[in-house]
């Protein structure tokens, strides 16, 4: 199971620890558009990958320049979130194996959808996208990159993931902290795959 910190971590944690999965992180970071850093133009992931939003790239005239300058900086960041969190930076180990995406939700998918190339190239078995509630259009656009997906609660007219849970603040560094903690102490021998929508039951 591969988490998306930070929530991702949160709402992977339950099944992780009642199956005894195999887990990991994966960090995507989104590549802000100059002097307008909330809108995204680009995501990146650990192993130097990136994934660019052109249409906007244009629209905004972003230079080349800055886009590589964006990349090396989310990059660096990245690599240092990875080593913080669990002492290495290397892309998790997922070549030949049936890998579950886990994250908090979706809102425009594009930082996910990153993650989710990055993944691919890396060759998995087979790629699961599992995330309690996302945007119906959105989920449906994701789906001839990813083998299933698993969403829960699935929204014609969607606002925001934080709008569609009971309450939703930031997984904060202290807690990120307790989680991988608690993370550790499972037994990484799984030999085989328990059922997909007993697992993924138990993660919401």
């Amino acid at each position: 199971m591969l988490l998306v910190p930070r929530g991702g971590v949160e709402v992977g944690l339950p099944s992780i620890k009642h199956f005894q999965f195999e887990w990991d992180l994966i960090i995507t970071r989104k590549i802000g558009a100059p002097h307008h850093k909330e809108i995204a133009i680009g995501a990146v992931t650990v192993d130097g990958q990136y994934l660019l939003y052109e249409e906007y790239i244009e629209h905004l005239h972003v230079p080349t320049g800055y886009i590589e300058q964006e990349i090396e900086k989310e990059l660096r960041e990245i690599k240092r979130r990875l080593i913080t969190y669990r002492g290495h930076d290397s892309f998790p180990n997922v070549q030949h194996k049936v890998v579950i995406l886990v994250d908090d939700g979706i809102a425009t998918g594009f930082t996910l959808l990153a993650a989710i190339k990055s993944i691919k190239a890396h060759q998995p078995k087979k790629l699961i996208l599992a995330v309690p509630v996302g945007p119906t259009e959105t989920i449906e656009a994701l789906r001839q990159f990813v083998d299933e997906i698993i969403c829960l609660h699935s929204i014609d007219h969607f606002t925001s993931v934080g709008a569609y849970y009971e309450t939703f603040p930031q997984v904060t560094e202290e807690q990120m902290s307790y989680y991988l903690e608690d993370l550790k102490k499972v037994h990484h021998h799984v030999k085989s795959l328990i059922p997909l929508d007993k697992a993924f039951y138990l993660i919401c």
